[in-house]
């Protein structure tokens, strides 16, 4: 007949311990911590080159419709 397999006690077995694998678990999370790190600071600047696009496209907009406003009011005497 089958006898029951038998289970050793709780606290005889420890786990394989792989330093390897350690190393290679902490260099992953720092290069996790980095990327996210440099995602933000990308984000950042993004937003910094729209505004700073925005505000020069405006800049050129104003300087442009008055400079066509004097013209206009030179050539028709307004």
């Amino acid at each position: 007949m089958a006898e029951p397999a038998t289970r050793p006690p709780a606290g005889e077995e420890t786990p394989p311990f792989d330093p390897v694998a350690v190393d290679r678990a902490y260099l992953q999370e720092r290069a996790r911590r980095r990327a996210r790190s440099e995602r933000s600071r990308a984000r950042r600047r993004a937003g910094l080159r729209f505004w700073l696009v925005l505000l020069g496209l405006v800049a050129v907009s104003v300087l442009l419709t008055l400079t066509i406003w004097r013209e206009v009011e030179r050539l028709f005497g307004l």
